[in-house]
């Protein structure tokens, strides 16, 4: 066995903390030298767009009245809990699922973080085509998506050594 066999996923706990910092420093600048809803064009079809989310994805439960702060956090601990136990039982070798649970975890944390401390998540950027505009998001989102995209990958595609093969 090799070194990086014998060890436990949670020595990918790197990359979440990396992709924790690149988010917590952009929501940084943004908030910094942004007023809310103002938008830089950088290109004809991307915004920087300063943007609070009260909610979850595409906005859901912006509008609940403020519970959905506690509740969307609480789930984030579980979710970042049980990636870490998942990450923990895994062999860092695993190249898929450990990048898979950090990006997410990552995600998770970047965005629980902005719930806890400002009852809200900034979002910044903005994709749009003519009067079609994609919701803003942040680098938390784009971690959970790339995560939930490498899990994907694994489903169809991982190692299937460990699974049961059906007897003929």
């Amino acid at each position: 066995m090799t070194k990086l066999t014998e060890r436990s996923g949670l020595v990918w706990l790197w990359l979440s903390l990396l992709l924790f910092a690149v988010d917590f420093g952009t929501k940084a600048v943004v908030v910094a030298n942004m007023k809310l809803y103002e938008s830089i064009e950088l290109l004809p079809f991307f915004n920087f767009t300063y943007m609070h989310n009260y909610g979850a994805a595409f906005s859901f439960l912006s509008e609940a009245g403020g519970w959905q702060r506690w509740f969307l956090s609480g789930i984030a601990v579980v979710i970042s809990v049980l990636l870490i136990v998942w990450l923990k039982n895994l062999r860092a070798n695993n190249w898929v699922l450990c990048g898979a649970y950090s990006l997410v975890l990552a995600g998770a944390i970047g965005n629980l973080y902005d719930r806890v401390t400002l009852g809200y998540v900034v979002d910044f950027l903005h994709f749009y085509y003519q009067d079609w505009h994609y919701p803003a998001f942040n680098v938390a989102d784009m971690a959970i998506v790339g995560g939930a995209g490498l899990l994907l990958f694994d489903a169809f595609f991982g190692d299937k050594t460990n699974t049961r093969e059906t007897e003929a």
